[in-house]
């Protein structure tokens, strides 16, 4: 065999072990994000009894309060919407005393908890809320922000997943149908269920918004809310008739866009409590 061939051959070899080295890894790397999402689902079974009656009856309730004429839109309990808190958190904190809230949006994949790890701001972007190292890692927030959503703005942080798991389902908001469908969040606590009414979404850049913004400022809380309420890029949508003021409280979901680290696509919402 002359020297061509053998070049030749070694070159054919060498691509088919890489192509094969490839395929192992985006299948290991499949089985890995199967693996993750079979695990937080068996959580919510454990942790979550029956969300979708409960749900309804609380838009309902909201509904009927926004619809009555020359009264303020009311929610019992200051803060907490009056319905059955689903979540054992009793459960949840066994398998990890790190968690501390669940976040769920109807008719989407977002059904989690939420971690958050007291300096190591960076330790559930990697890691899974069983401790262990995984891509899809899990729904988060950074200690900047106190865990009783008590902050003018507490962001959650989560990935954005092929598999469509874990914060992926926020890019069903750039649909304007959707977006218009889908009004509210629901976050669970230890203390009870707080609703919240998403008022925008839209694609921002990759700054730290935490570390960006002074939001105990009202001042600085106002010019913020009144830039998002005026964006103007392609695939922002705001609610119209919602008004946010800096003496609100909102949550602001990140997720990633494609696989990119300049941007960022965001989706926020109001806490709906009493006046």
């Amino acid at each position: 065999m002359n020297k061509k061939k053998v070049f030749w051959r070694t070159i054919l070899i060498v691509c088919l072990v890489g192509c094969v080295l490839c395929l192992g890894f985006v299948a290991w790397r499949l089985y890995r994000d199967y693996e993750t999402e079979k695990q937080y689902e068996q959580l919510r079974q454990q942790a979550a009894a029956e969300t979708e009656e409960t749900e309804t009856e609380a838009q309902t309730a909201a509904s009927e309060e926004e619809g009555k004429e020359g009264e303020e839109a009311e929610l019992p309990d200051g803060i907490f919407v009056d319905m059955e808190n689903p979540i054992d958190f009793t459960a949840l904190q066994a398998i990890n005393p790190e968690i501390y809230a669940w976040i769920r949006i109807p008719d989407t994949n977002i059904d989690y908890p939420i971690a958050q790890r007291e300096g190591d701001d960076s330790y559930y972007l990697t890691h899974d809320i069983y401790g262990e190292e995984r891509v899809a890692a899990s729904i988060y927030t950074e200690d900047c922000n106190s865990k009783d959503f008590t902050d003018p703005n507490t962001v959650i942080y989560g990935h954005n997943m092929k598999n469509k798991s874990m914060f992926q389902n926020l890019h069903l908001f750039e649909d304007r149908t959707f977006f218009d469908e889908h009004p509210y969040v629901y976050i669970y606590t230890p203390q009870g269920v707080m609703m919240y009414e998403i008022f925008a979404s839209y694609t921002y850049d990759d700054r730290h918004i935490m570390n960006s913004f002074n939001f105990d400022d009202p001042a600085v809380f106002a010019q913020y809310l009144s830039d998002i309420f005026n964006v103007r890029s392609m695939d922002a949508n705001i609610r119209e008739g919602v008004e946010v003021t800096a003496e609100d409280r909102i949550i602001t979901l990140e997720t990633c866009v494609g696989t990119g680290e300049k941007y960022r696509y965001i989706v926020q919402a109001v806490l709906m409590q009493n006046s």
